[in-house]
């Protein structure tokens, strides 16, 4: 493949996301310095939504646990605008050389529209990404993983799709759509191999709907995306992308660029003028 120069990694978690028991900003900083990244964002989770976890799939003692309820029911923290920025600051005079945005993901904003506003008031974030991690379980919502348990993954992933569109169109407070691939990462082996075909339709549905918004698709390196679903960002009007680790603790920065960077590249699509820029395309 040849020598690739990384992309800024857009979607990080440090300590100050409630589910990233490794994370460290300073870390993360310091492992950004060493892998030569130009820029990363910090996009802390802000979540809303109160869903159910499986009770077996909680490690004791973890902080999972301190969040969970006898009856499986997760309730986030509140999140600590306040302190995240201050570190943000610190993070930035330790390392001069590093390009460190602010920072938030979204989950199910548009579910949650005075919250998310109440917080995105509260101070100064670069960069906002928008998620769906939970999708409605008949009175309550549950996780893809807890889904599995009771519907075919192929269900999963077509109510998944439909709720991203469902967020593309009813919230505009984030300008990065996050992991549009989110349940592939639990899809169970004995369904076989995951195949993007299967999905057109929806996954074109939903990134019709972001493209129409003018908001960046975001490469998720978590579980590869599938060069198909970049093709059809394109054929469907979308012009921007991003490149999101996902990592939750420091030794996961920038996983998987350099494939990511050549499958991108392959689009048309091309650096910005800043490092921190979106990926664009030309018609």
């Amino acid at each position: 493949m040849g020598f690739v120069t990384l992309p800024a990694d857009g979607h990080l978690h440090s300590e100050w996301s409630w589910d990233a028991e490794k994370g460290s900003m300073a870390g993360s900083c310091a492992r950004a310095v060493e892998l030569g990244l130009p820029a990363i964002a910090f996009t802390e989770h802000l979540d809303h939504t109160v869903w159910t976890v499986p009770l077996d799939t909680i490690r004791p003692g973890g902080r999972m646990a301190t969040l969970t309820g006898p009856d499986g029911l997760l309730t986030p923290p509140v999140f600590d605008v306040a302190g995240y920025l201050e570190a943000v600051e610190s993070c930035r005079e330790r390392f001069p050389s590093l390009r460190i945005l602010s920072g938030l993901e979204m989950g199910e904003p548009h579910w949650h529209a005075a919250a998310a506003a109440k917080v995105l008031a509260a101070g100064r974030f670069d960069r906002v990404l928008g998620s769906v991690h939970c999708l409605t379980d008949g009175d309550g919502f549950t996780e893809p993983p807890g889904l599995l348990r009771r519907r075919t993954a192929d269900q999963v992933v077509r109510d998944y799709l439909a709720e991203v569109a469902r967020m593309a169109a009813g919230s505009d407070v984030f300008s990065v759509l996050a992991h549009i691939d989110y349940p592939v990462r639990y899809w169970p082996a004995q369904a076989g191999p995951f195949d993007p075909a299967a999905f057109e339709e929806e996954f074109r549905h939903a990134l019709r709907v972001l493209a129409g918004s003018g908001r960046a698709l975001e490469v998720n390196t978590k579980v590869p995306l599938h060069p198909e679903v970049v093709r059809w960002w394109r054929q469907e009007g979308g012009r921007a992308v991003t490149f999101g680790s996902d990592a939750h603790d420091p030794t996961g920065l920038a996983f998987g660029f350099g494939p990511a960077v050549h499958m991108v590249e392959a689009h048309g699509f091309r650096p910005g003028r800043h490092p921190y820029d979106f990926w664009t395309c030309t018609r």
